[in-house]
């Protein structure tokens, strides 16, 4: 963080940067409820989808369940950090996540390898490993069925992993298509984002000003303002407020308001040409 943010307005970190400590990000109620009947439901395993326009919170979601889920007691996470993969290289990072050493050219090995390390963890800690697939919209289809297989058991009466996706409108429409249906028709748990309203955009400045240990950074008036113009999205509000703080920053000003707003988006008038010629009627 730039040194100058701490001493000129006394914050513990930049508000308005993806890096946020995961224990100061905005919690709507909605996405509360939700992450507790995930932390509910982990034991039984099973498919979670979370979708939503870019800049509607799936990133935030993801950290905020990824902290929980680690604080519990026993419970393994890995993340996909490539869902483009082909099948062989998704057995791969599997084997990486899970520390499962895998043939080059053994599928069938890495498919039995993989499943005994999820049964063995179960068994000695009654709970299930966690898969984490962000912009899974991206996944190949063959990808997503093979581990609809791998991580099943017993004639699909058990599972063997937990596997939360996350993507944008496209993931939706691609588990409804015949070839997906079968696995989209196991998801158990959805949390579908959409636009925030004008309050929950003010609430998250609020709630970031307060967490980064300046409440009064902004004026109430420009709080509106910013959350009037991001049009619903949090990144958009993000964006917004992290240009005018570095705007503020430049020039020493000790509060950010309107007037700062308006110098930094206001659209330029355009004047009429000096010595144009003016239409005679």
């Amino acid at each position: 963080m730039n040194p100058k943010l701490q001493s000129l307005y006394g914050l513990k970190f930049n508000p308005f940067r993806p890096d946020v400590p995961v224990e100061a990000l905005y919690v709507t109620p909605a996405v509360d409820a939700f992450l507790r009947r995930v932390q509910l439901g982990i034991a039984d395993g099973g498919y979670i989808m979370i979708t939503g326009d870019p800049g509607t919170g799936k990133s935030v979601v993801l950290r905020l369940l990824t902290q929980r889920l680690q604080s519990l007691r026993d419970v393994m996470v890995g993340t996909i950090e490539h869902p483009q993969s082909r099948t062989m290289d998704f057995y791969r990072e599997l084997g990486d996540l899970f520390s499962v050493p895998l043939g080059s050219h053994n599928r069938w090995g890495g498919f039995k390898a993989l499943r005994t390390r999820w049964a063995d963890h179960i068994a000695s800690t009654l709970t299930r490993p966690v898969l984490i697939i962000d912009e899974a919209q991206e996944a190949l289809t063959a990808v997503f069925n093979e581990l609809r297989v791998l991580a099943s058991k017993e004639l699909d009466s058990r599972q063997l992993l937990c596997v939360v996706f996350a993507g944008d409108a496209r993931l939706g429409e691609r588990l409804r298509t015949p070839e997906l249906l079968p696995l989209g028709s196991r998801v158990r748990r959805r949390l579908m984002l959409d636009y925030a309203s004008r309050d929950e955009l003010l609430a998250c400045l609020d709630h970031l000003l307060e967490s980064a240990g300046n409440p009064s950074l902004m004026t109430t008036e420009l709080k509106t303002t910013l959350a009037d113009h991001a049009a619903g999205n949090y990144r958009v509000l993000m964006n917004l407020s992290d240009e005018l703080l570095t705007l503020a920053l430049d020039r020493e000003l000790p509060r950010l308001d309107e007037k700062l707003y308006l110098e930094a988006f206001a659209q330029p008038t355009q004047k009429k040409a000096a010595g144009s010629p003016t239409r005679k009627r």
